[in-house]
């Protein structure tokens, strides 16, 4: 404002002294060519002089009005352009989406920044009423609106916001008053922390899953002394019962024990990750065992399980227990993944050096956008409850401990393959054997 009202003397001095600058040269350069020419004219010829002295002074005068008036128009609207631009740039250039709305809710700017966050077009939002606001946060923007009123700051505000899909969106907000001349507004600031959020939500499951570990840990080996002791006591029974009625029931009892046993055994080494004890394995039984052990759950969804796995006698070095776990989890997802009377086919493949598994499901399939993303831990495309996005990120990192690759094939509405290559055990030639 000071700097406008000095600008606005120093035009008007400017003007002043130069239109008396021009006057005073006037007239002095007609009293000059007077006294020069017209020193002998009579009363009336002296006296048109002097009026066409005043026209010409007039004329000039205005002329040199005009032109330092457009001048300074024509400075005044190239310095507005490029303020303008300048604002116009920046607003542009801003990395967060920068809103501005009255009172009313009505928008009157929208950035490069809003139009890709919240897939709004300027055009179709601007002069329109706010469309990114869900309902069940109108009531916080409106608190948020009163805090600003009161001069209080609302800065770095985590709450949500609607895309044109109607996609909610969470948002990192600021707001501040936004005063126009006799217009008042409201500035927003958002920018998109969805990925922050996801990590932070990511963040408390481990360290939830890592409190469920240890307590797992700890109950597995508090239990794994009596069961212990358990297990002794049953086979002394089974000794002193000889071959009477008890005796099988006894006999069921001890083999439950021990699989019990087994079960904690395994968390224990779970929890400590003991180093992979690999050896030539053959595939195909442990895909056979697997799919017996998932027979009750595939009978109950009416799933239609078949097999191509004949005539494969190669092997791999792997891990019976990990492999067996890596095919658990993918026969999960297909059964998860299909509809009651689905179909599940398995068939293993020779290809050069490597073993190729396939899985393949009929059911719903992955979308592109999530197909880029089933690998990563805790994302899942299962309803909240059904599943803890952990599954492929295991099978993975299984598989890449056996040096092999896992990779999806998937489209929507036609299902899931899941491939699997493994290296295979190389034969020992005749001529490779040490004498």
């Amino acid at each position: 404002m000071v700097s406008g009202n000095r600008e606005q003397r120093w035009f008007w001095g400017t003007l002043v002294l130069s239109s008396v600058s021009i006057i005073a040269l006037v007239f002095a350069f007609w009293e000059l060519v007077e006294n020069h020419y017209f020193r002998d004219l009579n009363y009336v010829s002296l006296h048109y002089l002097y009026i066409s002295r005043g026209v010409a002074s007039s004329l000039l005068l205005a002329a040199w009005a005009a032109w330092f008036v457009l001048r300074q128009r024509r400075h005044a609207e190239a310095e507005l352009r490029r303020s303008h631009a300048r604002y116009h740039g920046l607003l542009e250039a801003s990395p967060g989406a920068v809103v501005l709305f009255d009172r009313s809710f009505r928008v009157a700017e929208w950035n490069a920044a809003a139009e890709r966050l919240y897939r709004f077009e300027r055009a179709q939002v601007v002069g329109q009423t706010l469309p990114t606001v869900p309902p069940q946060r109108q009531a916080e923007l409106d608190a948020l609106m009163q805090r600003v009123d009161k001069g209080e700051s609302a800065l770095d505000c985590e709450t949500q916001r609607f895309d044109r899909a109607g996609k909610l969106i969470d948002v990192q907000l600021s707001l501040q008053a936004y005063q126009e001349r006799h217009h008042e507004y409201y500035l927003e600031v958002t920018s998109d922390i969805s990925e922050r959020v996801r990590m932070r939500e990511m963040l408390l499951e481990v360290e939830k899953l890592t409190s469920m570990g240890k307590m797992a840990a700890g109950t597995a080996h508090h239990l794994n002394t009596p069961m212990a002791s358990l297990l002794l006591r049953v086979q002394m029974m089974r000794d002193r019962a000889g071959n009477d009625g008890f005796a099988h029931d006894l006999e069921q009892l001890e083999s439950t024990i021990g699989f019990c046993q087994q079960f904690i055994r395994r968390l224990l080494d779970f929890s400590r990750r003991p180093a992979l004890q690999k050896e030539p394995q053959a595939i195909t039984p442990l895909i056979e065992a697997v799919l017996g052990f998932m027979g009750p759950s595939f009978a109950s969804r009416q799933a239609q399980v078949t097999t191509d796995l004949s005539g494969f006698d190669c092997k791999v070095y792997a891990e019976s227990n990990q492999i067996e776990t890596l095919f658990i989890i993918l026969l999960s997802n297909a059964l998860d993944a299909i509809s009651p009377g689905g179909k599940i086919h398995v068939r293993c493949l020779r290809e050069d050096d490597n073993l190729r598994i396939e899985l393949s499901d009929t059911g719903g399939g992955i979308s592109d956008a999530d197909r880029e993303r089933v690998f990563e831990p805790f994302f899942t495309t299962k309803p909240p409850g059904k599943g803890t996005g952990l599954g492929l990120a295991i099978a993975r990192n299984i598989v890449s401990d056996h040096g092999g690759q896992l990779q999806l094939r998937s489209a929507p509405g036609v299902g899931t393959t899941a491939e699997i290559l493994l290296p295979v055990v190389s034969p020992v030639r005749p001529q490779e054997v040490a004498p």
